[in-house]
C-alpha cells in the first residue's frame, strides 16, 4: 500500500468514525462496525489509532473557525457568529467532530473535559477577548461572552444532541433567529 493509499483509508476510516460516534455515541460504536463500514480489516483501524479509544481521539480532533466571526463590528457579530453556526450544523451534520464530542460528553468523563476545554479555548475566551476590545468593560464582557456560549451550546445540544427543533427548522430562519439573539445577548 502507498502513503497515498495510506493516508486515503485512513481518511475514510476517520469519517466513517465520526459519522458513527456522532450518530450512536461511543458505547455503541465498535471496531468492527467502523471498519465494515470504510471497507477496511478492523486491524488497520488498531494499527493507524491503537484501537477504540485512539480512533475516538483522532475523530474528534475539532476546529472551529471563529477568527472571521470576530472581524467587524460588533453590532453585525450576531450575523456573523450565526452564519459559521449555521454552515456548521448543516454542512456535514454526521461527520461534525464536535457533535460527535457532545454526544460523547455524556458517556465518557474525558470528552466532557476535551469539550469543556475546547470551547473555552476557542470560543468563550475569544468571544470575552473580542467584546472587551469592542470597548466593554473586562467583566461586562465576561458576562455576554458567557450568555452567547451558554446560548449557542444549549442551542446546539438541543438540536444536535438531543434531536429536538427549536421552531425554525430551515437553515436560513434559523440563521436569522440565531443572529438576532445572540447580537441581543452580545448589545447586553
Amino acid at each position: 500500500m502507498t502513503s497515498r493509499d495510506a493516508a486515503a483509508t485512513r481518511q475514510r476510516i476517520l469519517e466513517q468514525a465520526r459519522r458513527q460516534f456522532a450518530q450512536h455515541g461511543f458505547t455503541a460504536v465498535t471496531v468492527k462496525g467502523v471498519a465494515d463500514a470504510a471497507g477496511v480489516s478492523p486491524n488497520l483501524i488498531t494499527r493507524y489509532f491503537g484501537g477504540k479509544d485512539g480512533l475516538f481521539l483522532a475523530a474528534t480532533q475539532v476546529t472551529i473557525p471563529v477568527a472571521n466571526s470576530f472581524d467587524g463590528d460588533r453590532s453585525a457579530l450576531g450575523a456573523r457568529l450565526a452564519a459559521s453556526i449555521v454552515q456548521r450544523w448543516f454542512g456535514a451534520p454526521g461527520e461534525d467532530p464536535l457533535l460527535v464530542l457532545q454526544r460523547a460528553s455524556g458517556e465518557r468523563p474525558e470528552a466532557a473535559e476535551a469539550l469543556a476545554a475546547f470551547l473555552d479555548a476557542n470560543s468563550l475566551e475569544p468571544l470575552y477577548a473580542y467584546l472587551r476590545d469592542s470597548g466593554l468593560d473586562e467583566q461586562e464582557a465576561r458576562n455576554r461572552a458567557a450568555a452567547i456560549d451558554a446560548f449557542v451550546l444549549g442551542v446546539s445540544t438541543r438540536r444536535r444532541v438531543l434531536r429536538a427543533e427549536l421552531g425554525e427548522t430551515e437553515p436560513a430562519a434559523l440563521e436569522t433567529w440565531l443572529s438576532r439573539t445572540i447580537q441581543r445577548l452580545a448589545d447586553g
